[in-house]
Order: structure tokens, then C-alpha cells, then sequence
């Protein structure tokens, strides 16, 4: 009996030194805390009862040896019982202290989340399951990008910088790129190929050179003067949905080890590289203009584009990563206009910058 409250007392106050900072292990100490002394009370009152009656059925007796014998025999069979109940609580006492170290080392700034009780209506917290080292080895992640697009050539498909170009250059033609992204480990624990998958929103936009702006007659997407005021911003903008495919190799592994298995610590801010594939279908494309004249200083048209623009695309990405943040280049093999559009490059080539990474 005195052994057995010595290790729970032992366990109880190493932990509290361990965790003074930690106020929710704390309180979950004091709860089997409370179980033992509710077990050791429970016990020593019943004991106490066939003391008392032991005194009475011995009272005026001068038989002292007897009764001192049946009162070792008395405190010996709640020792027994003590024990076994204290026992029987020793199995959840170790898993919650396993848990609670979990919860401490793995997870410490992650271990409660906010929930509504379905009958009530009234939010409350609750324990979230403690991430292991093989649970960052996948995630799904919102990501944004801003990519600076260019058209090409089909005989010069790396003429990023093509002065015959009819749209201006790539510092004049901003787009965007976002996507739900799914991330897991190809192989080992230990290795450094991951695979990416997901679905995108890109938005690509183009402006003509020469104060020109696109225009449509149900035949073709050409470009001609603008006539009708003071021309402050034009452009055309196709909309894609579109399905990512890379594979993501990690360059500078670092590695953590648990319960006597290595991982590699995807915890880790590292450097990357990436490479893979992309297709999709276009949604939309609009000519958007944006002029004044001498009687209204605002005009805004919006033309929703029938002609000219491919309806699908498909190319190649390969970039380079540290953390959250990556510089990409990417290729379409599919043209972005089709040979109803009367311009000389049809081909996009885009640079762009990952910088917003979001992990649910």
C-alpha cells in the first residue's frame, strides 16, 4: 500500500514540477488525483466501521493479543483492496501521462479546439489528436501565387522578352494563380519526394502594345485602334480551372526520430525543387476597357469574348522552393489563342511567385 502511493505521489509531483506552466495537465493530474484520494477515503471509512465494532465486540474483554490480531487481519484486507483498485487505475493514469507528454513535446501551442455541443449550442473545448512526425508528411494547403505572363512564339517558345510581341511586356501583364493543394510522401519516412495534386483558379491577363485593344466581329479576336476617348487601361483576361500534377524533391533533408522510427521533418523549413504538369479548361475571357472623354471621366466596358481564345491548355512547371515562399516558370504547350486570333504570338510563358501558403 505504502509503495503504491509513493509512485503515484512520485508520478503526480513530476509532473506538476515538469508543468508549471502547463495548467491543462495540471488539471488533468488533478482529476486522477481526486479518483485516488476518492478511492483511499472510500476504503479507510468501511475499514474504520469494522474497527469501531471490532472495539465494541471486544469491550471489557481482556483479550489484547486476540484483538490487536484481528485488527492487522482488518487492515491487511483493505491494504489488499487498495491495492488492487489503485492497480486498476494505474493502466489510464499511464496512458493520459503518455498522452499529456504527447500533447507537450509534439504539440504544444495545437492541443484544444473550439466546439459547439449539438444539444445545447454552447461552444466549448475540446482536445485535438496530437500530430506525429508522419502526420506532416502530407497536408492540404491553400496557396496563392502572382505570376508575371508573356506570350511566345511557337518557334521561339522561351522568348520571354519578345520585342515583335503584340501585348507589352510581362511587367505590364500581372495574373494569378490559386489552389486547393493535397501534399504526401512518396516511399520511406525518410524520403524526400513528395507529390502535389489539387485543383487551381489562373487567371491570366494581356495587354496589347501600342494603345491598341482587342476586339471581335464573330469571325475573329484582332486588335485595332482605340477611337472612342482617352484610353487609361485595356486588357484581355482568360479564367482556367485547372489540375496541377508535381513532384516536390526536397534538397536539404533534416530528420527527427519517435518511438524509435526515423522521419524526415517536414516541420522543418527547407529548400526544394519542383517540377510537373498542368491542364485545364478555360471558364471565361473578357476585353476589358477603360476610357474617358471629354464629357465623363470614367467609362468602363466589359465584352465577354466568343472567338479566338483555346478552350483548354496544358503545359509544364518547374521551380524552385524555401519554405512557404517559391519562384516558378512555366510553360503552356497548348497555344492560349487559337488561329483566329489575329496576332503573332499565341504561346504563354509565365514566372511567378508562391508566396501565400495556408495549411488546414
Amino acid at each position: 500500500m505504502k509503495n503504491k502511493i509513493i509512485l503515484f505521489s512520485a508520478i503526480l509531483t513530476s509532473f506538476l514540477a515538469f508543468g508549471q506552466n502547463e495548467k491543462n495537465v495540471h488539471s488533468e493530474m488533478d482529476v486522477y488525483a481526486k479518483k485516488i484520494d476518492s478511492i483511499i477515503v472510500s476504503e479507510k471509512f468501511k475499514m474504520n466501521i469494522e474497527l469501531d465494532k471490532l472495539d465494541k465486540d471486544f469491550k471489557g474483554k481482556a483479550a489484547a493479543e486476540e484483538k490487536q490480531k484481528k485488527k492487522a487481519e482488518i487492515a491487511e484486507k483493505y491494504q489488499n483492496i487498495l491495492n488492487e483498485k489503485i492497480e486498476n487505475q494505474k493502466g489510464i493514469l499511464e496512458d493520459s501521462t503518455k498522452e499529456m507528454v504527447k500533447n507537450i513535446v509534439l504539440n504544444p501551442d495545437k492541443r484544444y479546439g473550439v466546439v459547439v455541443d449539438p444539444q445545447t449550442g454552447l461552444l466549448g473545448f475540446t482536445r485535438k489528436r496530437v500530430k506525429l512526425p508522419k502526420d506532416y508528411l502530407h497536408s492540404v494547403r491553400f496557396i496563392g501565387s502572382f505570376v508575371f505572363s508573356s506570350l511566345t512564339s511557337e518557334d521561339k517558345p522561351f522568348g520571354y522578352f519578345n520585342k515583335d510581341s503584340d501585348v507589352k511586356r510581362s511587367s505590364r501583364n500581372l495574373s494569378a494563380y490559386t489552389a486547393l493543394r493535397y501534399e504526401n510522401q512518396i516511399g520511406k519516412f525518410t524520403s524526400p519526394l513528395f507529390y502535389r495534386t489539387g485543383l487551381g483558379l489562373r487567371v491570366d491577363y494581356f495587354t496589347p502594345n501600342n494603345d491598341k485593344v482587342f476586339a471581335q466581329d464573330g469571325e475573329n479576336l484582332y486588335l485595332k485602334a482605340f477611337t472612342k476617348g482617352h484610353l487609361k487601361r485595356t486588357l484581355i483576361y482568360n479564367t482556367y480551372i485547372t489540375i496541377p500534377l508535381e513532384i516536390r524533391w526536397v534538397v536539404n533533408p533534416k530528420f527527427t526520430e519517435y518511438e524509435g522510427i526515423k522521419y524526415i521533418d517536414n516541420t522543418n523549413t527547407q529548400f526544394y525543387l519542383t517540377g510537373g504538369f498542368y491542364g485545364g479548361g478555360r471558364t471565361g475571357s473578357t476585353i476589358y476597357n477603360k476610357y474617358s472623354t471629354d464629357y465623363t471621366k470614367k467609362i468602363v466596358e466589359r465584352e465577354r469574348v466568343m472567338v479566338g481564345v483555346n478552350n483548354f491548355m496544358a503545359g509544364a512547371k518547374i521551380g524552385v522552393g524555401y519554405g512557404g515562399v517559391a519562384l516558378f516558370i512555366q510553360k503552356d504547350f497548348t497555344p492560349t489563342f487559337t488561329n483566329d486570333a489575329l496576332i503573332n504570338n499565341r504561346y504563354g510563358l509565365h514566372v511567378g511567385l508562391e508566396f501565400v501558403s495556408i495549411n488546414f
